[in-house]
């Protein structure tokens, strides 16, 4: 969890009075030099308009006194607009030529915060403990395809992440903001529910990333709850009952949870001692009524 050897070509210093964020053709000769092809395998599309950079910060409410990770910094883009607002910046990036070049940019771009910068070169969903600190914010520009298993990684593993920002894919922050009865409304919507309240934050254009998506980005806001949800069931039970009931969410819960129960019958007796109709679905349960159903779980 250590900053790789910088193997790369150092930037040169900004003169007085220029921007330290990095705009297109900063960006695009940044990567030149480092030799970086964006990849759809990582999902990487790297913001290149400064102002966008600011509204994330303000919409993410970063403050002074914060501790922000963020995951997937690329090129720097974001990363640099975190350090001039919050107290320190922890960055995890998994690969090896940016997390290799960053230190760097930073160090050419904000001289001044360096010291207020921390590297993790290793994938998030591994990490399991950060350097300094604990964090007290998560800001991020996730990659669409891992964007749910990173998230909730996060807000597991540390507790003490009071707010997030994160910029998604459209169609990923609609699920994870959906409210129960929603047609989106699914797995990412009740695990993100379990931590935070969550709510769709804004709309993000095509036009600031380079190279441009095919998809049009979301930003969503969770704010951490006080405590989980009241039950005596652990996360872990709650989740597999969520991830039951939405494996066939066509289906009655009856029929839906008939695998996590061991039968039909078992399924039924656990829902009608949860209060809950068993013909109800999925998609109409609040996380509340899937840890009701986790405490009746039938004993194995």
């Amino acid at each position: 969890m250590t900053s790789p050897t910088d193997p790369q070509p150092r930037e040169t210093p900004l003169s007085p009075g220029q921007d330290a964020l990095l705009g297109p053709g900063d960006i695009r000769d940044l990567a030149t030099a480092l030799g970086v092809r964006p990849t759809k395998q990582r999902g990487q599309n790297f913001v290149i308009d400064a102002n966008t950079v600011r509204r994330i910060i303000r919409t993410a409410d970063v403050r002074p006194d914060d501790v922000v990770v963020e995951v997937g910094p690329g090129l720097g883009s974001l990363t640099l607009g975190l350090l001039e607002t919050a107290d320190r910046v922890v960055a995890v990036e998994i690969d090896d030529t940016l997390a290799a070049a960053l230190p760097a940019t930073v160090e050419a771009r904000l001289p001044a915060r360096a010291a207020h910068f921390a590297l993790v070169h290793a994938d998030a969903l591994r990490v399991t403990e950060l350097p300094g600190p604990p964090p007290t914010a998560l800001v991020a520009n996730l990659p669409y395809n891992v964007a749910v298993p990173v998230l909730l990684h996060m807000l597991e593993r540390f507790p003490t992440i009071e707010r997030t920002l994160v910029m998604v894919q459209a169609e990923v922050a609609d699920r994870l903001a959906a409210a129960p009865g929603s047609k989106v409304y699914g797995v990412p919507s009740v695990k993100a529910s379990w931590y935070a309240e969550v709510k769709r934050a804004g709309a993000i254009g095509r036009n600031v990333f380079w190279p441009a998506p095919n998809v049009d980005s979301g930003l969503v806001s969770l704010v951490r709850r006080a405590e989980p949800p009241a039950t005596k069931a652990r996360r872990e039970q709650v989740f597999a009952v969520v991830d039951a009931a939405f494996a066939q969410r066509r289906k009655t819960l009856r029929a839906a949870l008939s695998g996590w129960a061991g039968s039909a019958a078992a399924a039924e007796a656990a829902l009608v001692a949860a209060g809950i109709s068993p013909q109800a679905r999925g998609e109409s349960l609040t996380v509340e009524e899937f840890a009701a159903i986790a405490e009746h779980a039938p004993a194995r």
